[in-house]
């Protein structure tokens, strides 16, 4: 059972890092304060080159991740659809959520979860982890939900007509990202948080104050023969709003600078296009998917030539 939950959770991590609009039963079953909200159309990614080999990455050999497909003859690849993920707390990230559509064979999951904990709220059964904190739910063959357990009775109960949901402003703006991109990340408060430390080093030109101005802030990845990637920053002033530009701009010129020995990494840094439009910050950059993959594909052929500990044997 453990190891059911941590794989689902892992696979939900890794898609949302790579959706048409975004199921809506899906994001009707988000907490109604979630905070940090991220989507993957993984059936859509698919369908790019670039998609079909970052699939290929994820943990194909790992032990876990067979053992669970021979167990159950679940592939989270080729049978995960659509993945939603939604955190919340204005304080700092609290409960986690992650909602998936897709084919799930529930009577072998649950059969390979046999002996663990178990709890029926609302008619539906929740697989418990070991330590009682986290659960797996499945309310119908195509959509699971993991979470903590509190999480995840939220999201069986909001299944009931007039369940607290997110607001429609969000709803809205899930909407729009979802709707142009493969891959997206809201977050509905500032980032002002992720701020370093009083004692971090200072950048002259940098005005780190300008990031808690910040009200809402996205990533989008849109996958193709370029791969393009978007952010948007919602700032309170269009002052703000000029001065978070240039502090951006001065990190992509210093980046720019520093990657002229990688000719790869150099051509994506002068692809950043930085703009400020009233009170909205936009950063785009794209790259060639086939430029891309070089990129990653040497880290990749480190790895796999890597020596292996003695007694190791391939899957």
């Amino acid at each position: 059972m453990n190891a059911t939950l941590r794989h689902t959770a892992t696979l939900a991590m890794v898609f949302a890092a790579t959706l048409p609009a975004a199921d809506s039963r899906l994001v009707g079953l988000v907490m109604p304060g979630a905070t940090v909200i991220a989507g993957v159309n993984v059936a859509q990614a698919m369908a790019s080159p670039f998609g079909q080999y970052v699939l290929t990455l994820v943990a194909p050999h790992d032990p876990q991740f067979q053992a669970l497909a021979a167990l159950t003859g679940f592939d989270p690849r080729r049978d995960v659809t659509e993945l939603l993920a939604a955190t919340g707390g204005s304080a700092g990230f609290t409960g986690g959520l992650a909602l998936a559509r897709g084919a799930f064979p529930v009577e072998a999951i649950t059969a390979a979860a046999a002996g663990a904990a178990t709890e029926t709220y609302r008619n539906v059964v929740i697989l418990k982890s070991p330590d009682g904190l986290q659960g797996l739910a499945f309310p119908d063959p195509t959509l699971a939900v993991i979470g903590d357990l509190a999480s995840v009775k939220g999201a069986i109960g909001r299944q009931s007509p007039g369940a607290p949901r997110l607001g429609p402003a969000v709803v809205s703006r899930i909407g729009q990202l979802s709707a142009a991109n493969d891959a997206w990340v809201l977050t509905t408060v500032s980032p002002a948080g992720l701020r370093p430390p009083s004692a971090a080093p200072t950048v002259p030109g940098l005005n780190l104050e300008a990031l808690g101005q910040i009200q809402q802030a996205s990533l989008a990845v849109r996958l193709g023969a370029d791969v393009r990637v978007t952010a948007q920053a919602q700032v309170d002033t269009e002052q703000n709003a000029t001065t978070l530009a240039g502090m951006l701009q001065l990190v992509a010129n210093m980046a720019q600078m520093q990657a002229q020995k990688n000719p790869g990494a150099a051509a994506f840094a002068k692809s950043v296009g930085i703009a400020a439009n009233g009170s909205t910050v936009a950063v785009t950059f794209s790259m060639p998917e086939a430029q891309l993959r070089q990129l990653v594909q040497p880290r990749e052929r480190g790895r796999e030539t890597a020596p292996q500990p003695a007694g190791h044997k391939s899957l």
